[in-house]
């Protein structure tokens, strides 16, 4: 599993254009699997830990609601940022993603993270 997400981190970063950081969190547990970040002043697990509770919230929103859905993702536009929280969809794990908006295509940034997103599920 180690070398799986120490792989997953470097292909982020590789492969999105404005990559600040990442973290994969277990939604039950808030147990943070990896984390990277590329600025040492941004703490991915410290933002991930802050996301949960913006999961945690909107999942007893829709149960609330009585709504049949799932959360895919959820976008927090920054002035300068962007941070996703993209849920895997047995919604046991998320993975939270910072990018810089100046660079970053969004389309893209959210195509790539479906992608991985299956592979953590399979793997984790």
């Amino acid at each position: 599993m180690s070398n799986f997400l120490n792989q997953f981190t470097k292909d982020v970063e590789a492969n999105l254009p404005g990559f600040i950081a990442v973290c994969v969190t277990e939604v039950s547990t808030g147990i943070c699997y990896v984390s990277h970040s590329v600025k040492a002043d941004f703490d991915p697990e410290i933002a991930a830990a802050f996301n949960l509770e913006v999961v945690k919230a909107k999942k007893n929103a829709i149960s609330q609601l009585g709504l049949d859905s799932k959360i895919q993702d959820i976008l927090i536009t920054l002035d300068n940022q962007i941070h996703i929280i993209d849920v895997s969809e047995n919604g046991e794990y998320f993975i939270y993603l910072a990018v810089d908006s100046s660079k970053a295509n969004l389309g893209m940034t959210r195509a790539l993270l479906k992608k991985y997103k299956k592979d953590i599920v399979s793997e984790l």
